[in-house]
């Protein structure tokens, strides 16, 4: 359980390392579309199937703490500061607030990768969260 739990940790180091790059970008929609398409792109090529999928089924079955959920990870740290940073610039909505769009947010993450586990990667996780990931960004967007 452990060794499968840092796989979020993991997913956390892509977001630090993307940090800088994600710095001199303006639209924090496009901030968003990014570190998605980055993290999935890294799971898809480098992060075997089979490991996603007993990430999610043990984060089901745990009765300790489920890192995916964990509010002190970079990830949701990061998301955090991109949709405050979005709702002070105008590019994320007010009538929401920054901790339910950053639930919703990884909530269609989650969603995105498990259904990507369920159909045992027969579709590109990147490709498939490029299409739907805006379904829920245009929900947010400011302008």
């Amino acid at each position: 359980d452990a060794l499968l739990s840092s796989l979020a940790y993991l997913f956390d180091e892509k977001y630090e390392e993307l940090e800088d790059t994600i710095s001199t970008m303006d639209s924090s929609i496009e901030i968003l579309i990014f570190l998605n398409r980055q993290l999935f792109e890294m799971i898809e090529n480098t992060v075997d199937i089979e490991l996603v999928k007993r990430l999610y089924s043990t984060q089901l079955l745990t009765k300790s703490e489920k890192q995916l959920l964990d509010h002190n990870r970079v990830y949701y740290r990061l998301l955090r500061k991109i949709v405050l940073a979005g709702q002070e610039k105008g590019d994320i909505v007010t009538t929401l607030s920054a901790n339910d769009i950053v639930k919703y947010y990884a909530f269609c993450e989650r969603a995105i990768i498990y259904d990507w586990c369920l159909c045992n990667g027969d579709y590109s996780l990147s490709d498939s969260a490029a299409t739907l990931l805006p379904f829920f960004l245009k929900r947010i967007e400011g302008r």
